[in-house]
């Protein structure tokens, strides 16, 4: 499980389309596994430092707006929709979308290609749990997308950073100096106790994070998927560095495009904000009364026909 340590700086260039200079490679390549793991702790260390120190390291709750890119399934942009993406770290989400009316692409997904003629669409989880609001009302999330979230909680680079740098088990590797969109990086990588590796590509000017690689290999099938993003635009939020532009990509198939606004930090949101009451009560705010019973009349309607 460990085997990807053995692997050469060239192979971990190619997954993001760069070469490693001969030089930089020789040189992480022949350092001795403490000095590797010590050089990389170094670059981690400037990384959280770049990004706000301990208030970066501090911060459980963040508030951001912003428009997202919807891509359809052969990856071709068709639009884009305002959205509003609270967290409280590490397992607590609620993202709010505002919809003007369509169908297909995100909302598609949302509402089930139900036509809708707009409002908020929520989707929120909080740990072992899900739902999401629409019109229909307040329904759980499938069992998959719990498990897919929790899964994307372990990769997400600010949970890796703030959480999980000292878990038992996490190895540690130097990659050596790299050009990422024809900027100077430091390489730095990690594997997990369940076998994920993460590649981390750090700016040496600013010590910012450029790109973030994640490999993981399917436990039964063995299938190896890799998910790349990369982060641009930073900008100062209070005490911390937020990132304004994100882009995330699966085995080279776009999945997700951010541009934020704005982000605050450590806003502290009620007690219930990430509860399934909470959205309750916005769905009663939201829809009337006669929109709410004639949306329970056609979901009873549909439970019947299956």
């Amino acid at each position: 499980m460990r085997m990807r340590f053995a692997v050469g700086v060239m192979a971990l260039a190619s997954c993001v389309g760069a070469s490693v200079p001969r030089a930089s490679a020789q040189v992480a390549e022949t350092m001795m596994p403490e000095q590797s793991a010590a050089k990389a702790k170094q670059v981690l260390n400037q990384l959280i430092d770049a990004m706000g120190g301990q208030a970066y390291l501090n911060t459980r709750e963040t508030d951001c707006t912003g428009r997202l890119a919807q891509f359809e399934h052969n990856g071709d942009l068709s639009g884009y929709t305002n959205f509003r993406d609270y967290w409280h770290l590490p397992d607590k989400n609620r993202t709010e979308y505002e919809v003007k009316g369509a169908k297909g692409g995100l909302l598609g997904v949302l509402i089930g290609q139900i036509p809708f003629k707009g409002g908020t669409i929520i989707e929120m989880y909080n740990g072992d749990e899900g739902w999401t609001m629409d019109k229909s009302g307040v329904s759980e999330q499938p069992a998959t997308n719990v498990t897919d979230f929790k899964e994307q909680t372990k990769r997400d680079m600010d949970n890796v950073l703030r959480f999980r740098l000292k878990e038992e088990g996490m190895l540690f590797r130097y990659g050596g100096q790299d050009l990422v969109d024809m900027k100077p990086v430091e390489w730095v990588e990690l594997v997990d106790r369940e076998d994920r590796t993460f590649r981390l590509a750090v700016l040496q000017s600013s010590h910012l994070l450029a790109r973030s690689v994640v490999i993981t290999r399917d436990e039964t099938t063995r299938e190896r998927t890799e998910e790349v993003t990369a982060y641009g635009n930073y900008h100062l939020q209070g005490s911390v560095m937020a990132p304004l532009q994100v882009e995330r990509k699966r085995d080279g198939r776009r999945l997700f495009q951010a541009f934020f606004d704005t982000c605050s930090f450590d806003q502290h949101f009620p007690a219930d904000f990430f509860t399934k009451a909470s959205l309750e009560k916005k769905y009663e705010e939201s829809f009337s009364k006669k929109d709410r019973e004639k949306a329970a009349k056609q979901k009873e309607k549909e439970e019947r026909n299956n």
